[in-house]
C-alpha cells in the first residue's frame, strides 16, 4: 500500500478512496505539505525513479514549502515586534529627567539625592482621565526644562504609600528643594495646567539651600515607617530635651553670714511717739528753767 507521509500529517492511500489493482507495486512516496495549503492545491507530480504512483511518482517542490515557511516566519516577527513596541500612556514621551518611582524607599532616596534641584512629583493613576490628558503637557514642560527632576507615582501601585502621604486627589503635585523640603502641592488638570507652570517659574531658580536636603517631612516619614504594607523601615529622630537652667551662685557673703550673724549688734528699737513727745517737754523745761 502506497503511503503518503509529512511532516504535519502522515496517513495511507487507502484512507483517501483511491481504487488500484497493483497497489503491491508501489513505492512509498513522501509528500510534504505547507500548514495551511489543502492537499489538493499543493501536490505536483513529476516523474522520477523513487517509485510508481498509478504509473507516476509523485512528489512535491521543496521551493514551495520553503517560501511559506519564510513567509510564515516573517510574519511572526513581524508580529513580535509590533507588540513590543506597544507602550502604556504614561511611558510614552518619557524623558531621560522622567523617573517612574518603585516604592517608598525610592522616593526617600531621590529626594536626598536630588541635591539643591528642584523635583516635582507627579502623582498619577492608569484609569486617570485627566491624568492621560495632562501627561503630553508634563513631557514638554520636563523636556524645555531638563534641570527638572520629575518623579512619577502610580497610585495604583502604590495605593497605601499614598494614603500615608495624605495624597487623596488626581492628578496631585507636590514640590521640593533641597534642605528647604516641600515647597508647595496642589491638583490641577489640562484645564488649568497655569497653575503647575507658575510654580515652576516661581520655584526653578536656582539657589544654594544651607544644609542637607530635607526631602519628605518627619512625620511622613514616621507615617510611612509605621505602614505595615510598605517595606520601608524610618527610625524617628531623638527630641532635643530642654536644657536645666542652672540656678545662680550664691554670694560669698551670704555663705559667711551663718557664722557672722551672732557676733553682730541687735538693733536698737524705735521709740515711740509718746516717748518722743515726753523727751521734747523735759527738753523745753529745761530750757526755760535757764
Amino acid at each position: 500500500m502506497a503511503k503518503i507521509m509529512s511532516s504535519d500529517c502522515v496517513f495511507s492511500g487507502g484512507n483517501c478512496g483511491f481504487g488500484c489493482s497493483n497497489l503491491e507495486n508501489l513505492g512509498p512516496v513522501m509528500v510534504k505539505m505547507p500548514i495551511w495549503s489543502k492537499l489538493g492545491s499543493s501536490l505536483t507530480a513529476r516523474s522520477s525513479g523513487d517509485g510508481e504512483f498509478f504509473g507516476r511518482s509523485l512528489t512535491l517542490k521543496s521551493q514551495e514549502r520553503r517560501v511559506c515557511t519564510h513567509g510564515a516566519n516573517a510574519s511572526d516577527a513581524k508580529m513580535s515586534i509590533s507588540i513590543g513596541k506597544s507602550l502604556r500612556w504614561w511611558e510614552k514621551g518619557v524623558q531621560p529627567n522622567m523617573k517612574e518611582i518603585t516604592g517608598a524607599e525610592d522616593l526617600v532616596e531621590s529626594l536626598l539625592n536630588a541635591g539643591d534641584k528642584l523635583v516635582v512629583v507627579d502623582f498619577f493613576s492608569p484609569g486617570c482621565g485627566g491624568c492621560k490628558a495632562l501627561h503630553p503637557k508634563l513631557c514638554q514642560l520636563a523636556e524645555m526644562n531638563p534641570d527638572v527632576q520629575f518623579l512619577q507615582v502610580n497610585y495604583e501601585e502604590h495605593k497605601s504609600m499614598c494614603y500615608s502621604l495624605n495624597v487623596h486627589v488626581l492628578p496631585f503635585f507636590r514640590f521640593y528643594r533641597g534642605a528647604e523640603g516641600r515647597l508647595c502641592s496642589f491638583s490641577c488638570t489640562n484645564a488649568t495646567i497655569k497653575k503647575f507652570k507658575d510654580a515652576l517659574a516661581k520655584h526653578k531658580p536656582e539657589r544654594c539651600s544651607l544644609g542637607p536636603p530635607k526631602g519628605l517631612e518627619e512625620k511622613e516619614l514616621v507615617a510611612l515607617g509605621a505602614n505595615p504594607d510598605l517595606s520601608f523601615a524610618y527610625t524617628p529622630k531623638p527630641e532635643h530635651p530642654q536644657k536645666e537652667v542652672a540656678p545662680p551662685p550664691m554670694p560669698a557673703v551670704a555663705a559667711s553670714n551663718s557664722s557672722s550673724e551672732s557676733s553682730l549688734p541687735l538693733p536698737v528699737p524705735l521709740k515711740s511717739t509718746l516717748e518722743k513727745k515726753e523727751d521734747n517737754k523735759n527738753k523745753t523745761l529745761l530750757s526755760s528753767g535757764r
